[in-house]
């Protein structure tokens, strides 16, 4: 059996991308070089859910991602209140689908769904 490890962004900025989604997680820094272009992050108190890695590439986003997290708002959180959040710290929302979902952005373009809990 394979188990998944982590999941990596390429981006611009590992230092920068990776503090949004500390932020944004409430996770911790498990790695961090980020004059080798290289930061991680985990859940607090270790990786029992995998990590999140940022590697800094030459080449900009062109195109949606292929691949995306779905994050939702912790346990007593209004939907609203997580996305205005999110939106404080540097988020965009592209598109709003009422009472399901958000689909966002992270500043450096990258996609992602914040999900409403009571749906999901």
């Amino acid at each position: 059996m394979t188990i998944v490890h982590g999941v990596v962004f390429d981006c611009a900025d590992a230092a920068a991308l990776a503090a949004f989604w500390k932020d944004a997680l409430g996770w911790e820094y498990r790695t961090r070089r980020p004059e080798e272009g290289w930061v991680s992050l985990q859940p607090p108190g270790g990786p029992a859910a995998g990590f999140i890695s940022f590697g800094a590439v030459p080449e900009g986003k062109v195109v949606k991602n292929r691949v995306h997290l779905d994050i939702r708002p912790s346990e007593g959180v209004a939907w609203e209140e997580e996305r205005a959040r999110l939106e404080a710290l540097g988020a965009t929302t592209l598109q709003h689908f009422e009472d399901a979902h958000d689909i966002m952005a992270d500043p450096e373009g990258n996609e992602f769904c914040l999900l409403n809990p009571r749906w999901y």
